[in-house]
């Protein structure tokens, strides 16, 4: 085993620790919900607040832009903070959108590695993150995508039997059928997830470049 080989198994089991951790310590948020989970919003914005400026930093000396990079991620930053603290905090449907969005994100990085050592092929932006390609971004798509038909699969079943206890209870004719539409925007949706979550790899790998 090369010393580069044993430094990136050394990363991957680092890496899969704290996601472990990570996912244990969210999930227990949005679980417990309310004030708890817009708190734990609120540190990760923090989080990644600093994380940007530490970036910024080190690219970008003049005064001036440093307080634009600053303006610019506290407004980036705060929106997205605020968004998955309301989000998480909708009662009942709250926990299942951010569930959701998560694992589009976390089947995309998946998908696109797996694509991308696998397949290979050219690189999408070799000067900004030389080891992304046009296979592991659709690697990523199809993914997202899938958990889209899947999500679509089980939200048509709970509406039929939603549907069906209605019909039961009110001798309303079955009339209602499956929208085939719901398909497409199920992989819509998770194709621009993925493409969403890819752009903004691309743009921290463009900041520490």
């Amino acid at each position: 085993m090369t010393e580069f080989q044993a430094k990136a198994k050394s990363d991957l089991g680092v890496r899969t620790v704290s996601a472990v951790v990570m996912i244990a310590v969210a999930g227990t948020a949005l679980w417990l919900g309310g004030f708890v989970w817009q708190a734990f919003a609120a540190i990760v914005g923090v989080g990644v607040f600093v994380e940007w400026m530490l970036l910024t930093l080190k690219f970008e000396k003049r005064i001036f832009l440093r307080l634009a990079w600053a303006f610019g991620g506290a407004i980036y930053i705060g929106c997205a903070a605020t968004l998955l603290g309301l989000l998480g905090a909708i009662p009942d449907d709250g926990v299942y959108a951010v569930v959701k969005i998560l694992l589009a994100v976390i089947l995309t990085d998946i998908g696109a590695y797996a694509a991308g050592r696998t397949f290979g092929g050219t690189k999408i932006a070799p000067l900004i993150s030389p080891s992304k390609t046009w296979s592991g971004l659709g690697g990523g798509m199809i993914a997202a995508a899938a958990l889209g038909v899947v999500v679509t699969y089980f939200m048509h079943q709970t509406e039929l039997t939603q549907y069906a206890k209605y019909v039961g209870e009110h001798g309303t004719p079955t009339d209602w059928g499956f929208d085939g539409w719901l398909w497409g925007k199920g992989i819509i949706i998770g194709c621009g997830i993925a493409v969403v979550a890819q752009a903004g790899d691309f743009f921290q790998s463009w900041m520490k470049r």
